[in-house]
C-alpha cells in the first residue's frame, strides 16, 4: 500500500546537509488525513524522505513551551 502525502504548509528549513537534504518542519496530511505538523529530512524535490516525527497541534504547542525553557 502506498502512503499519499501533500505538503500543506512549508514552515521552516531547519538544516540542510551536504547532498542537499533537508531536515524541515512542515503541515503535512498523510492518506487525506487531516493535516499534522511534520519534522523529517526531505530530498530536494521533495519525492524521498527520511525517518520523522508527526505532532497534532496540541503535541506542538506543549512542545513550544519545553522549547521556550531551554537557554
Amino acid at each position: 500500500m502506498a502512503i499519499s502525502y501533500e505538503i500543506i504548509q512549508h514552515i521552516a528549513v531547519l538544516s540542510e546537509n551536504d547532498n542537499g537534504w533537508k531536515k524541515e518542519l512542515n503541515l503535512i496530511s498523510w492518506n487525506n488525513r487531516e493535516a499534522k505538523y511534520d519534522l523529517r529530512d526531505w530530498s530536494e524535490d521533495h519525492q524521498k524522505m527520511g525517518k520523522g516525527l508527526t505532532l497534532s497541534k496540541k503535541e506542538v504547542v506543549e512542545l513550544k513551551k519545553a522549547l521556550e525553557l531551554i537557554e
